[in-house]
């Protein structure tokens, strides 16, 4: 997850960051309120904002409100600041948390606003058995493959592994293969040497090293290259990996997830994709249904986006005619995913 800092925590900031670092979470730092929110609408983003409570958190709130900018805010300040701390929660902080940083503590709220903005709605029996599935093998280490059309949620699910597995409490990392150029897919996979290559003007850790002990998620791994490929297998029957430009192996500790919307058997016959891999991979398959077979995932997040857009639009909510529920259930959906936070009705 992405945390933005904001304020100087009374000198507490690099003792935080560590914690959420270690935790998995990639963290900015905005030093006033404008800072913040310039960072905010720049793109950058955030699934969680950490403010001192010195800092005027009524006015943060009311203005990341006016802006429709959907991100929870966690106070930070001297413990011994109840008033602080007080008025924080009444002008809508969702949490404070005490200085000097405690590990467990912030460590409790990075993983309570994970599981909600990654839970995944469901209430159909389709749904339900996949992720019943999920959480049987979880606390394996076993590798797992995780199949289904674009948009059906490959990663969310990915994620519910995770969080399920013994390595719930180290990083999760991902990859999407098919977003980086083939040229550049090895040195984020692997890692490169300083003088690997024109440009390599420092050593660069790659994605198996940095989700040392946890968990890495090859999204789209049908995109791969072939001789990719090939470094992968090795990667996962020798549980290491060589840097580009290096001679020395590196161990790793991985759990390994990948995901495809194409049918990777099929693939394999093309020879597009090596059979010994594919079997690598899949030692565990959990295959997605479509939205469309899942009518009431479909009235689930209906409701769901429903209610979330009259929200950040400051309009009132307004129940789905008859009409518009039989226009849902008759379309097609495709490319469509199926998470979110949902009230009680979320799996975390």
């Amino acid at each position: 997850m992405r945390l933005l800092i904001v304020g100087t925590l009374d000198g507490q900031i690099g003792a935080a960051s560590k914690i959420a670092m270690d935790r998995g979470a990639m963290v900015d730092h905005a030093g006033t309120i404008d800072a913040a929110l310039n960072a905010l609408r720049s793109g950058r983003g955030a699934e969680l904002v950490m403010a001192d409570v010195k800092l005027d958190i009524a006015s943060l709130i009311e203005r990341l409100k006016a802006e429709h900018i959907n991100v929870p805010v966690v106070a930070c300040g001297i413990g011994s600041d109840t008033e602080a701390a007080v008025n924080a929660i009444r002008a809508g902080a969702k949490e404070y948390v005490p200085l000097p940083p405690n590990a467990d503590l912030i460590a409790a709220v990075l993983e309570a606003v994970t599981e909600e903005n990654n839970a995944i709605i469901c209430r159909d029996p389709a749904m339900e058995e996949t992720l019943n599935l999920a959480e049987q093998i979880a606390p394996s280490n076993a590798g797992v493959l995780i199949t289904g059309e674009s948009g059906t949620g490959k990663e969310l699910l990915a994620r519910f592994v995770h969080r399920k597995s013994r390595r719930s409490d180290k990083k999760f990392v991902s990859v999407n293969c098919a977003a980086i150029p083939e040229n550049l897919l090895e040195s984020e996979l692997f890692g490169h040497e300083k003088g690997a290559f024109t440009g390599a003007i420092a050593r660069r850790i790659g994605k198996f090293e940095e989700a040392n002990d946890g968990t890495l998620l090859l999204d789209e791994i049908s995109e791969m290259a072939p001789h990719l490929q090939a470094k992968l297998l090795r990667a996962i029957q020798e549980q290491e990996i060589d840097r580009v430009g290096s001679a020395q192996p590196v161990k790793v500790d991985i759990r390994l997830i990948a995901t495809s919307n194409r049918d990777l058997e099929e693939e394999v016959r093309l020879g597009n994709f090596r059979k010994d891999l594919y079997f690598r991979l899949n030692v565990m398959n959990l295959a997605i249904p479509p939205l469309r077979t899942r009518p009431k995932d479909i009235e689930a997040l209906a409701e769901y986006f429903a209610e979330k857009f009259a929200d950040l639009n400051d309009i009132p909510r307004r129940l789905l005619s008859e009409a518009a529920r039989n226009s849902l259930f008759t379309y097609s959906w495709p490319c469509n995913s199926s998470g979110g936070p949902y009230r009680e009705r979320v799996r975390n």
